[in-house]
């Protein structure tokens, strides 16, 4: 949740209720091939791809856009000074980075994490969100930990200690931004990435 939110609650709600439909990629992804899931990501990424570019370039798709989705934007998506992604275009690229570079469990777990403890992360912030710290509030993150701590004890096949450490580490790279140069990383991004090479590392050193 940035420092400066600029969204009423309903829109909050509104916002992480499409952010949590994306459960459905690492629920559907449990049940079929790494084939076929990016068969299916590669595409609707593209078109969402499409879509952002358009709406950065062509003036009639911006007005569109922003009069459609305006009321549910970040500020920095709405920016049309410099090219953005919006917070779903990164989602279904994180989905599609997970697929193509993790194994299924770790793919599968980081996902829920950014899908499940992020959306409990940015509502209970704003509703509750007292004790600020940098661009977040502690009652956020102990949200998002808490939940991240209950969905890696109940994904099927995955280590205790590997799950305990993606939690963590998915909850700092939520509570803290996440910079390559001068370029901020969406959390849709770094979650989802940031924990899952956090797994895989931690499963090849200590177990």
């Amino acid at each position: 949740m940035e420092a400066t939110d600029r969204l009423e609650l309903r829109y909050e709600v509104a916002r992480k209720a499409i952010h949590l439909s994306s459960l459905s990629i690492p629920v559907l992804y449990w049940f079929i091939s790494r084939e076929l899931a990016l068969l299916l990501l590669v595409p609707l990424f593209c078109g969402f791809f499409v879509i952002d570019l358009l709406k950065n370039f062509f003036k009639p798709v911006a007005t569109w856009y922003h009069t459609t989705f305006g009321s549910m934007l970040r500020t920095h998506e709405l920016e049309g000074s410099k090219l953005s992604l919006n917070g779903a275009t990164n989602i279904i690229l994180a989905a599609l980075l997970l697929v193509l570079f993790f194994p299924k469990i770790i793919a599968v777990t980081a996902f829920t994490l950014v899908a499940i403890s992020d959306t409990l992360a940015a509502i209970v912030g704003k509703i509750f969100g007292k004790h600020r710290f940098g661009h977040k509030s502690v009652e956020g993150s102990v949200a998002f930990l808490v939940s991240a701590l209950l969905i890696v004890n109940v994904v099927p096949g995955l280590p205790l200690l590997v799950g305990v450490l993606m939690a963590i580490t998915a909850t700092l790279a939520e509570a803290f931004f996440v910079r390559i140069g001068d370029v901020k990383i969406d959390d849709n991004l770094s979650i989802p990435l940031v924990s899952a090479t956090v797994g895989v590392l931690s499963a090849l050193l200590l177990l």
